[in-house]
């Protein structure tokens, strides 16, 4: 069974990817108390920090291995076109685990079918930073503190919202240097971090 579209006025803040613009407030602001209009976000981004959920989609054989990764293609305001990985914020009153598989319908659509991990712990947390060089992940906007997963799907993905489309790759071309050129954020590091850390780079 597909599950309802979202409702009007619940498709702003909380789904902004990491590392995306955010250009406009809700027209509906009561429609979810957690929203937060654009001067209200921008206040909360100059003195907190942002939780995030980020996640690698992959394919998996039989035995578990990494045999695909998906990686997103998005457009930025400006009308550029970037690789990404499924992101976004944790909202007020949210587990980690319903805010990760909420941004994963949100990218991947309906029948991805995800595979949550027993656990909400993280395989690595990123930190991106406003300034460069304080680690290898910058979001030019905020302090942004994200927790990393890799994620099988099984079922079928048909990217929505801000993705444009999913690409899958093998583990090497995914961890190769021609993709990181196209990711922003230092994302491509992420993305060898994430692979490392299931075994999928040799």
């Amino acid at each position: 069974m597909r599950t309802p579209d979202p409702e009007p006025g619940d498709n702003g803040d909380e789904r902004e990817p990491l590392g995306a613009s955010f250009s406009g407030a809700s027209a509906n602001p009561n429609a979810n108390p957690g929203w937060l209009s654009e001067v209200e976000l921008a206040e909360a981004r100059r003195r907190l920090p942002m939780i995030y959920v980020e996640a690698l989609p992959v394919r998996t054989d039989g035995m578990g291995a990494v045999t695909q990764v998906g990686i997103l293609l998005r457009a930025t305001p400006l009308g550029e076109m970037t690789r990404t990985l499924v992101s976004g914020r944790v909202r007020y009153g949210e587990t980690v685990r319903d805010a990760l598989f909420r941004h994963l319908e949100n990218d991947l659509g309906p029948m991805a079918f995800p595979l949550l991990p027993p656990s909400p712990t993280p395989l690595t947390v990123a930190e991106y930073f406003p300034l460069p060089g304080m680690t290898a992940f910058h979001d030019d906007r905020q302090h942004a503190v994200s927790l990393v997963y890799v994620v099988p799907v099984t079922g079928t993905c048909e990217p929505r919202q801000d993705a444009l489309e999913v690409t899958w790759l093998s583990p090497q071309e995914a961890a190769s240097d021609a993709l990181s050129d196209e990711m922003e954020g230092g994302r491509g590091t992420l993305i060898r971090l994430a692979l490392a850390s299931v075994g999928a780079l040799r």
